[in-house]
């Protein structure tokens, strides 16, 4: 812990105790502020960090700290950041102040006239800080070092870019902010000025001018650069441009204007491709072709077109497709389809009808045709062009669309898929079967390996396997490249490897593999707990690497994958384990070395929540986050996970609040069994007090018992923290379900809870409330109508009506809602025809003369997973019997809100609500007489009726 941390610690510990009565309330004026961290990175060498503070709204910080030295430095508004490779800079945007944004906004000013971005360039080892206006985009190489790249934007009166200012930042410890003064405004322009910040024994600045586009490659060795016409300066030629780093060079590799696309290196930097269309921007039809450079050529050559031999007949080169070269740099992936036809100009708009025809036999709804329109249109389909040879290959079509190359070496095989056929059970099982094939990339040949598979298929980083999870079977079967032949790996494994606590009427799902040990030996299975080590050839046992301790003590180990470009695992490499245990709900972090008979080592587990562990590329340093209901996630840095110093302090201001605690609880339901929830106290918690409640639920909670729940608008969940602070108790309960149910499930698990509360000495239980959102407000809206235990009742998003949701849209996707009931959340098991019974069981519509809870419903008539119209049902079915019921409606609002000014307003007013019913509070305008449509806009009732 750094020297303030420390000194802070120990005069929270030297202070006596106080009531924490004194402290205030949470209320809806302290969200803006309240902090969370992002965007952790550690140099490649660990000797430098940064994260950045976000408050919920307003101006971020972006702190970067030398661990050496525990010097810091704050960059006010800083964003963005990457490390150069050699540990020698830092380089970020910096935003325009949220202020200025915000009247830029209400003054609804063009982009072009927006504040724009600045950048800054941070000298590490003195923390010497440059800024430079007007900055459209930076790039850092991945790998390469002395060099980076940024592109200033040309402002409207002049063609030059400005020149850095700089500002010594040197010694900074304090935090202080090294940002002071605002950055240039400026105005837009389609083109910039590229700068090439050059670095080693002296700084040097190169600059390129009307630059529209650029790539800088892995290595740093080389920038490709798209140069465009500017009409200010007569001399300016288009083309592109490869700049040499190391010598200032620049070739001109193509001449003259086009529509270039994809700029791609290799790994080395040596060669590029790119796709360019020649034709004018005009020109109603358009077809492209692949360039390609290696070292040697003059210029980028055309190596494939519409007429290259191989391509399919009235395909080309599509523009929308990836550009990839394969590690060793012999291939080069990209993308073709078939041309479009020429834009019709005879149509008059006004003239032709708008329909949609929908078709039995139609592969997908028509809703999910359109939803996908966009997708559709710019489809690509893989293709291969081997430079040696000049050899083009057309590896995916449209009879199997997907095609994906190996990650490892070169081989000679990817693994293509298609569901053509098989998808029209969407609509009823959620999912399509898919055609697995082995794909030889030298000829495109295809080799069908398993036939209607539900879910995908993974080939092995050398590509001496293609592996799958058959549902079914409940196992893992790899299918050997050499041999052709397919093997059950995981038939001798005596645990099951897939979800046991599935509660859904469907296969459930596998608990995942680890990765792959080197040259495809072994492979990594997952079981609840533990990890398998699998032979893919199926000869030698699978042996649990973890030891059965994941099992022994209840801790699920899962690999974290520290080094972003590992493909595979190498002998005695050390893995560092995720570690969380399913009965207390502790994490922590094990490491273990893949060595025969080695056991995980415990390096931390404790009442936390740990998670976002990184590692320095090139030295033994970690950066994580840990937090606690009580503690705000902080960011962690240090040479061992154990020792680890914290870096952040956020939420300072949180000690002067009423917080509160988190619990497990525990009791037996309805129907026998035991189940639990997490019991959320207000830290002034009185055993002699009676406090009101509420139950919050969706499924399963009780893993986010350490969970940090900062207060905030949310977007339809209950503000736990906040009604906590105000006096609640609050208690998310666990449910299980059984299949055709769901309700009586929520019954059992959910009343039994509430009742097993009333229970307790300190809860007041004739002032119960409940609050759910979606799955959780379908629950809401069903108990009210099975019980009246509860005074007020809170619905987002609730189903009202199984018959009439069954055949809804799920608008967000375009899928109907068959699958869900059938073999989804829904859990009924049954389509509507044959058990209408158990919909009608199930649909709160129904028994509605029941009900005597006050309801709250929101229903946003833009939401894309529940159709609105749920919402209406329930409400004017209370409304005509009576009952007491209110509906919000926010207009083109999702399923869960969006925007930040409708968050706050359902904060305060689940506040008012339960505040009335539960709390005796005031009634206000809203709740008594409602809003009427003439004051919308001008009138939000939150006032109190006098």
């Amino acid at each position: 812990m750094n020297k303030y941390l420390q000194w802070a610690s120990v005069l929270m510990l030297a202070v006596p105790f106080t009531a924490s009565a004194q402290k205030k309330p949470l209320d809806h004026s302290v969200y803006d502020a309240w902090q969370s961290t992002a965007n952790r990175l550690v140099s490649n060498n660990g000797q430098w960090v940064t994260y950045t503070i976000m408050p919920q709204e307003g101006d971020n910080q972006l702190v970067v700290v030398n661990t050496k030295s525990n010097q810091q430095i704050t960059i006010q508004r800083g964003a963005g950041a990457q490390f150069t490779a050699d540990n020698k800079y830092l380089v970020c945007n910096i935003k325009p102040f949220f202020a200025d944004v915000r009247q830029g906004k209400i003054k609804k000013k063009k982009a072009d006239e927006m504040p724009k971005d600045s950048m800054a360039i941070l000298q590490l080892e003195n923390f010497e800080l440059s800024k430079v206006p007007n900055v459209k985009s930076f790039k850092v190489p991945s790998e390469g070092n002395s060099v980076f790249a940024y592109l200033v934007e040309k402002p409207k009166d002049t063609t030059s870019a400005k020149k850095p200012s700089s500002t010594s930042a040197k010694a900074k410890t304090d935090g202080m902010d090294a940002d002071d003064d605002k950055p240039g405004g400026g105005s837009g322009a389609d083109v910039g000025d590229l700068v090439i910040f050059k670095y080693g024994k002296q700084i040097t600045r190169d600059s390129i001018k009307h630059v529209n586009s650029y790539t800088i490659a892995n290595p740093g060795n080389r920038i490709l650069v798209e140069i465009t016409t500017f009409k200010k300066d007569s001399l300016s030629k288009p083309g592109v441009l490869l700049y040499t780093v190391a010598t200032s060079k620049r070739d001109t590799v193509s001449r003259g204007n086009g529509d270039f696309k994809q700029f791609t290196f290799d790994d080395k930097g040596e060669q590029f491709a790119y796709v360019v269309s020649r034709d004018s921007s005009k020109a109603l039809q358009k077809f492209y072709h692949l360039a390609y450079y290696q070292a040697g050529f003059d210029t980028a050559r055309t190596v494939v077109t519409k007429a290259t031999n191989g391509m399919p007949a009235k395909w080309a080169v599509s523009e929308n497709g990836n550009i990839s070269f394969s590690k060793d740099g012999s291939r080069v992936f990209f993308g073709t389809a078939a041309v479009k036809p020429p834009k019709d100009t005879t149509i008059v708009d006004f003239e032709v009808a708008k329909l949609d025809i929908w078709h039995y036999k139609d592969d997908y709804l028509q809703t999910m045709q359109l939803k996908n329109v966009d997708q559709e249109l710019k489809r690509s389909y893989a293709a291969l062009y081997y430079p040696s040879t000049q050899k083009f290959i057309q590896l995916a079509d449209t009879n199997m669309e997907t095609f994906v190359p190996s990650l490892e070496g070169n081989p000679n095989w990817g693994v293509g898929s298609t569901d053509k056929g098989n998808r029209i059970r969407i609509q009823w099982e959620g999912n399509s079967l898919r055609n697995i094939y082995l794909v030889n990339t030298q000829t495109g040949e295809r080799k069908l390996v398993v036939e209607k598979h539900t879910g995908s298929a993974q080939l092995s980083p050398a590509a001496k396997y293609i592996m799958w999870y058959n549902e079914a079977a409940k196992q893992y079967y790899a299918y050997e490249v050499a041999t052709g032949t397919t093997r059950n790996i995981t038939s001798q494994i005596p645990t099951p490897l897939y979800d046991v606590e599935n509660d859904v009427p469907d296969e459930p799902n596998a608990y995942g593999n680890a990765g792959w040990f080197a040259n495809d030996q072994y492979v990594y299975i997952y079981d609840r707990y533990d990890i398998w080590q699998v032979d893919p050839l199926a000869k030698a046992a699978p042996v649990n690497i973890t030891g059965g301790l994941g099992a022994k003590n209840k801790i699920e180990f899962r690999n974290t994958r520290l080094d972003r470009d590992e493909k595979f695992f190498s002998p005695k490499q050390t893995l560092y384990l995720g570690a969380f245990n399913t009965v207390t709900k502790d994490a922590g972090a094990y490491t273990l070395v893949l060595k025969p008979g080695a056991q995980p080592q415990q390096i931390v587990m404790g009442a936390y929540s740990f998670g976002d562990l990184m590692k320095a590329k090139n030295a033994d340093f970690f950066v994580f986050t840990r937090s606690t209901y009580v503690q705000s996630p902080n960011v962690y840095a240090g040479k061992s996970i154990a020792t680890a110093v914290q870096l952040s302090d956020i939420n300072q201001q949180q000690k002067d609040y009423n917080w509160g605690t988190a619990e497990l609880f525990s009791w037996q339901t309805f129907n026998g069994k035991t189940t639990q929830g997490i019991l959320y106290k207000p830290e002034d918690f009185d055993a002699s007090k009676k406090y009101p409640v509420i139950l919050y639920f969706y499924e399963k909670l009780t893993d986010g018992l350490h969970g940090y729940q900062a207060p905030a608008p949310t977007p339809s969940r209950l503000n736990i923290s906040f009604f906590v602070s105000r006096g609640y108790i609050v208690m998310a309960p666990d449910i299980t379900y059984e299949k055709g149910h769901p309700g009586q499930g929520a019954y059992d698990y959910i009343v039994s809870g509430a009742e097993a509360l009333a229970k307790l000495p300190y809860v007041d239980g004739k002032n119960m409330g409940i609050q759910g959102q979606s799955w959780g407000g379908y629950q809401v809206a069903y108990l009210i109508t099975r019980t009246n235990l509860f005074k007020a009742a809170w619905a987002g998003a609730p189903v009202a009506n199984m018959t009439s949701a069954y055949g809804g849209i799920r608008w967000e996707s375009g899928m109907t809602r068959q699958f869900q009931y059938e073999h989804g959340q829904s859990r009924i098991g049954e389509n509507l025809w044959d058990n209408q019974a158990l919909y009608i069981e199930n649909s709160p519509l129904f028994f509605l003369p029941k009900v005597t809870t006050p309801l709250v419903i929101m229903a946003n008539d833009a939401d894309g997973a529940v159709p609105w119209y749920q919402g209406i049902e329930l409400f004017t079915g209370l409304r005509r019997l009576g009952k007491p019921v209110w509906m919000l409606n926010y207009n083109n609002e999702a399923h869960n809100l969006i925007q930040r000014q409708n968050r706050k307003d359902i904060q305060r007013r689940e506040q008012q609500f339960f505040d009335y019913y539960l709390k005796g509070g005031p009634k206000v305008e809203w709740i008594e007489t409602g809003v009427p449509a003439t004051e919308k806009g001008k009138n939000w009732g939150w006032d109190e009726v006098k």
